[in-house]
């Protein structure tokens, strides 16, 4: 072989190689898409601040006995994990990759912004290689199929309702100072109420495949959830009471009667905030509105439910934190094991 050939040969190869790990290195990095169905989190954690979320049975919360740091668990609170400092809310997981609202420091941040990290920002499973997607503040989010959807308030702008794919790619202004709840995502929906400036509170819907809005129902609503072919909501004609309204039937049901504060549905059951001055409670029932029962008297927030616990605060006061059963009989105890996880952490 020549030195001309031998040369040829060696830049060849050298060139081969380099196309081998670019493509590998470009397949590595590539985060792969959803399915269009994909969820992030339950419509009622979203609107309960997002602290916890459930994924293959594993679940990822942040820890108010920690500053809101994120922590994974299995769903029976064994095998807990921190994962992240910083503050969290907003948590959203799809595939490999957990969403999530975030402001505090970390390691592993490949962000691009200066100073203290806060915006929409996608992790994979274990916490790392947290990459920051908008830098903005997020009232609240939900992972749509292959789009993170974000209501972002900014204080020249207002209120708007964005979205940028799970890849940082794609990244558009859906809705210009317009207040779009995007939690309660149903089949490639959006389902949202009006506010007081559009002068309405009627029942919309978002197509996400085209980004527009249409009426649905001209009712007097708010913080819809949908699910199985109802749309549960609070009245806003009759005091806030819970109700639910057939999207097959145009009926009507009213579930309670008691002002509500907040609520949230995990499958056939809702828990609800009873706003009172001399009786407030925290409360469950059945979805037809059948047999209600206190789960604790006190005024009560970030109702948060799990497929085996269902979680809660006192108004304004992050810890303890307090469980009961998401199914079994009421029994409310204080989450120990986040607490211990904290401690441990702190040592």
């Amino acid at each position: 072989m020549t030195r001309r050939t031998k040369n040829i040969f060696i830049f060849a190869a050298t060139a081969i190689l380099f196309a081998v790990l670019m493509i590998i290195a470009i397949l590595i990095g590539r985060v792969p898409l959803n399915d269009e169905s994909t969820r992030g989190n339950t419509p009622g954690n979203l609107n309960n601040g997002g602290y916890f979320c459930e994924s293959d049975g594993r679940v990822y919360f942040a820890n108010a006995y920690d500053g809101y740091a994120l922590y994974s668990m299995n769903a029976d609170e064994s095998d807990i994990k921190k994962l992240n400092d910083g503050s969290y809310s907003f948590l959203n997981a799809g595939g490999d990759y957990l969403y999530y609202s975030m402001v505090g420091k970390s390691d592993g941040y490949d962000l691009g912004f200066i100073g203290t990290p806060y915006g929409v920002y996608r992790s994979k499973l274990n916490g790392r290689k947290v990459v920051g997607l908008d830098r903005c503040h997020i009232v609240n989010m939900q992972l749509c199929g292959n789009y993170i959807y974000y209501e972002k308030y900014d204080n020249k702008e207002a209120v708007s309702l964005e979205k940028i794919r799970i890849d940082k790619k794609d990244k558009k202004t859906v809705a210009p100072q317009s207040i779009i709840n995007p939690s309660c995502y149903v089949d490639g929906k959006i389902y949202y109420n009006g506010d007081d400036k559009s002068k309405d509170h009627y029942l919309y819907a978002l197509d996400t495949a085209t980004d527009s809005s249409s009426v649905i129902w001209e009712g007097n609503l708010w913080n819809p959830i949908v699910q199985d072919g109802y749309v549960y909501f609070m009245d806003i004609s009759n005091d806030y009471r819970l109700c639910r309204y057939s999207l097959q039937d145009d009926i009507v049901e009213v579930l309670t009667k008691e002002r509500l504060d907040l609520f949230n549905i995990y499958d056939n059951y809702i828990y609800y905030q009873v706003s009172s001055p001399t009786a407030p409670a925290l409360k469950r029932m059945f979805i037809d509105g059948s047999s209600p029962e206190v789960v604790q008297e006190g005024v009560f927030q970030n109702i948060n439910i799990t497929s085996q616990y269902v979680y809660f605060n006192a108004f304004k006061e992050p810890t303890p934190v307090y469980k009961t059963s998401t199914y079994g009989a009421v029994n409310v105890t204080t989450f120990d094991a986040a607490l211990q996880a904290a401690a441990d952490e702190a040592k």
